[in-house]
């Protein structure tokens, strides 16, 4: 496994599997929300596969990544309405940056959370950017054991997410990805800013 997320940049938007993932969760997306005119943070934006999906109908879009390389590529494509952030998310960063206000009304999470140093404290940050009624969603793998692996079960995701205050949460499997090693489960959580 690579050393850093920077390592994927370059092959990331020709990479299939990547894409049909992106589709999917686009898909899943606009089945719960219609995206005209909102502002939107498309959090773990990677080189913005989704973000350039979303941007046709939002009124804005903050794409926040942690890796350079990846945020560099989509700076690169120029998409309008759209800010780019180079950051982990912190506390310190919502306080200093204009565009992190909370009037977001709605955050994407598309395979990121499993990834995050801790993932309810991830959550309370990015529910202070919400508007109230504002929308998280969260697309990550389906743990189904407690193998070690990366992923989440339904459980956690759910307990997790009423844990840093939001209701309304609902959890379903929307779609699976085929690989050489089977098929692959994704969950989506989806919850509200009470």
């Amino acid at each position: 496994m690579s050393e850093s997320w920077d390592d994927y940049a370059d092959g990331w938007d020709s990479n299939e599997a990547v894409i049909s993932y992106c589709d999917k969760a686009y898909e899943s997306l606009l089945k719960i929300v219609d995206l005209e005119g909102l502002k939107v943070l498309d959090f773990g934006c990677g080189t913005g596969l989704l973000t350039e999906k979303i941007s046709k109908h939002a009124s804005s879009v903050v794409a926040m990544d942690s890796s350079e390389k990846m945020i560099s590529i989509l700076t690169d494509k120029r998409l309008n309405h759209v800010h780019t952030i180079n950051a982990e998310l912190s506390q310190e960063l919502i306080e200093l940056n204009d565009v992190l206000k909370n009037d977001l009304d709605l955050i994407v999470a598309s395979s990121v959370l499993a990834f995050v140093p801790d993932y309810q404290e991830t959550l309370k940050l990015l529910k202070q950017l919400l508007k109230k009624d504002g929308l998280l969603v969260q697309w990550d793998w389906l743990k189904e054991s407690e193998e070690p692996g990366i992923g989440f079960s339904k459980e956690l995701i759910e307990s997790t997410l009423a844990q840093a205050g939001f209701s309304k949460c609902s959890i379903s499997i929307p779609f699976s990805m085929e690989s050489e090693n089977g098929s692959m489960r994704v969950v989506m959580g989806v919850a509200v800013n009470a």
